[in-house]
């Protein structure tokens, strides 16, 4: 993608205006070099950019100003202002303009990805607290996102160098986990999780692997029985369209590598799933919303009030997050291209089978 009618225009969408966000986009997009590879378009106003700017001075970040979509450049970083009024910037505090203007930065950029005025989001974080109002009330990016574009359902995928974690269920309190875990959301997740890898990822045939909910992966049964009569069946039924195995035992899963043995890994909830992808992912970890209709990534990390304002973020996940956000773009455009080309596609689908050894033999 090096001429300007190719490189894709990725929405950035500012975050809490009192965390680490404005002063990720200033710094990230300080190095022209990514202007060869996408056209930035910050939703935020001119005003938030210069206050946070003044406080990176070494930093020489240059961008133009624009209200409307059809003068958006090419050449440069484009702040679309979303408003105009006067905010009170608060660095490293939890305010209600804080969560307020998260929101309209987020609803302007979600609505130009809906009505593809651009090919890709990347969201800068946001507290899950202050962003609750009678107009928004979702636990994060996620589930708004699902409702935004209407879909039946997403899947929160954690990816990274060596590894990519799903998880069946999100931001929800421990003692509520178990009650959400049915045969038909796993199912779901896994056809997700599967259509994403193919589509978004590039991966033929992925294998991925599914995680028990109880210690043990249940004991058959005798410390809980949601693998008995929930996850094992859900599996079973995914047999029919996918290589998928377990479920697993989390702690020896990860304990002895074997996700190294797989394109991917379905856990029960957040920490089961989120503690291992940050203790052994290499590289920068990125959280990507598979499921929707259009491509949405984010950094692994949240507003870091602690550091907000002191020109202390770094910037190493917010790239990453871009970076994918690209490469899933072109992904997508890839497997368009093959599906309509059933040569291109044959070929593919020859080598993924070149290799295809049984799994099974690793289960516990």
């Amino acid at each position: 993608m090096n001429s300007q009618q190719q490189r894709p225009l990725i929405g950035i969408s500012i975050g809490d205006i009192n965390g680490i966000g404005t002063e990720l986009v200033i710094k990230t997009f300080s190095d022209h070099r990514l202007l060869e590879l996408c056209t930035p378009v910050i939703f935020a106003s001119n005003k938030i950019i210069n206050f946070y700017r003044k406080s990176i001075p070494e930093i020489n970040f240059n961008y133009q100003s624009t209200k409307e979509f059809n003068r958006i450049s090419h050449k440069q970083v484009n702040i679309f202002n979303c408003w105009e009024e006067e905010i009170a910037i608060t660095p490293g505090q939890l305010t209600e303009a804080g969560g307020i203007y998260a929101v309209k930065s987020l609803s302007a950029a979600v609505e130009a990805l809906k009505q593809n005025k651009i090919q890709g989001l990347v969201t800068a974080p946001v507290h899950k607290k202050n962003i609750q109002s009678a107009q928004f009330n979702f636990t994060g990016h996620t589930p708004f996102l699902k409702q935004s574009f209407g879909v039946n359902d997403v899947l929160m995928l954690m990816t990274a160098e060596n590894m990519k974690v799903g998880l069946v269920t999100e931001h929800i309190p421990v003692k509520e986990i178990a009650s959400q875990i049915t045969r038909e959301g796993i199912l779901s997740k896994l056809n997700i999780l599967k259509e994403s890898l193919q589509k978004d990822f590039g991966i033929e045939k992925p294998k991925i692997a599914v995680l028990g909910l109880n210690p043990h992966a249940g004991d058959e049964g005798l410390i809980g029985k949601e693998e008995e009569e929930i996850i094992k069946p859900a599996i079973k039924d995914a047999k029919r369209s996918m290589l998928v195995f377990g479920p697993y035992s989390a702690d020896a899963f990860f304990a002895r590598s074997q996700y190294k043995k797989f394109d991917a890994v379905l856990a029960m909830y957040h920490d089961q799933g989120l503690i291992p992808f940050k203790s052994f992912a290499i590289g920068e970890g990125v959280n990507y919303t598979a499921g929707l209709p259009a491509v949405r990534t984010s950094p692994d990390h949240g507003t870091a009030f602690d550091i907000a304002g002191k020109n202390k973020a770094d910037t190493s996940s917010f790239i990453a997050a871009i970076y994918a956000c690209i490469d899933i773009i072109e992904n997508r455009i890839e497997y368009a291209e093959n599906n309509k080309n059933p040569l291109k596609k044959m070929t593919a689908t020859v080598l993924a089978n070149v290799e295809d050894e049984s799994l099974e033999e690793t289960e516990e």
